[in-house]
């Protein structure tokens, strides 16, 4: 039995179904302290209780909090805090695609509240909290949907012209810039930022939006990974000793790749931390 993360404690968002749950699941296989957030408490209670089962890890638990909210990711770290001195791993999963905008609680267009405030909240949030790891990770889950996207900084909300699609691949861009300039600001420190690929997975994403959607996913239903194998780049870079140490990079298939052009760009990354702070203000 690999027992390679015994003793490490791991956070991971979006951890009740797809890549999420089979990340969480295997990193307890491993022996880590995994802990689950998602918005929904019976079923962050029911894969706690499945992963322990399957896995023997008996330290598997949960917290409940709405992560499109600033109120909600403020709930999980301070829940976090209270139970944990110190976290090694981040994993930043929860994600969503809304093809007709909405506005979070906060006012926010919903997938770039879900999909890039939450993993810079929930992160800024636990720096303390990572920094007190004596080798801790920040993992993120992009997608390849960032390449050829831009960041509308004079519209970030779309609220002029939007498309479901746009917006996703605008929030994934996010996370790739986010990724690398958290690596530049913790240079010198023991925590790294690393952001991947999962592939096109077969899972449940994108059919909260029903109708034509979940059509066209359904006839796309045979090009997809296997969950399994979406999960397997975040698990490497959660635990994998080959990259300890690495950061400010991206990932597919466990492979380090280039991310589009666009991502390398240092004044945007900067730019949009900046806007990020202010609309959280």
């Amino acid at each position: 039995m690999n027992l390679s993360m015994q003793g490490k404690t791991v956070l991971i968002s979006g951890a009740t179904s797809g890549i999420g749950f089979i990340a969480a699941r295997e990193l307890a296989r491993m022996g880590a302290q995994t802990v689950l957030v998602s918005r929904n408490p019976e079923k962050c209670a029911a894969s706690a209780k499945q992963i322990s089962q399957e896995t023997g890890n008996q330290q598997v638990d949960f917290i409940a909090a709405d992560l499109s909210t600033h109120a909600g990711v403020q709930k999980a770290a301070n829940e976090f805090t209270k139970q944990h001195a110190r976290l090694d791993v981040l994993l930043n999963n929860a994600g969503a695609m809304f093809m007709s905008r909405k506005l979070s609680s906060d006012g926010i267009e919903m997938t770039l509240a879900t999909n890039h405030f939450n993993y810079f909240q929930l992160t800024t949030l636990l720096l303390d909290a990572l920094k007190a790891s004596d080798h801790a990770r920040v993992v993120n889950v992009s997608s390849d949907a960032h390449r050829g996207s831009k960041i509308n900084f004079d519209d970030i909300q779309l609220a002029k012209s939007y498309s479901g699609f746009g917006a996703y691949a605008q929030s994934k861009l996010a996370n790739v810039l986010f990724t690398y300039e958290l690596a530049r600001k913790l240079e010198g420190t023991n925590v790294t930022a690393n952001a991947l690929h999962p592939g096109f997975v077969n899972t449940g994403f994108g059919k909260n939006n029903g109708g034509l959607m979940k059509f066209a996913l359904g006839l796309l239903k045979p090009m997809q990974r296997k969950v399994e194998d979406g999960a397997s780049t975040s698990v490497f870079l959660a635990s994998s000793p080959a990259v300890q140490g690495v950061t400010g990079k991206y990932f597919t298939d466990s492979k380090e790749v280039e991310s589009d052009p666009a991502t390398y760009d240092q004044s945007a990354a900067a730019k949009l931390w900046n806007l990020t702070l202010e609309m959280m203000a």
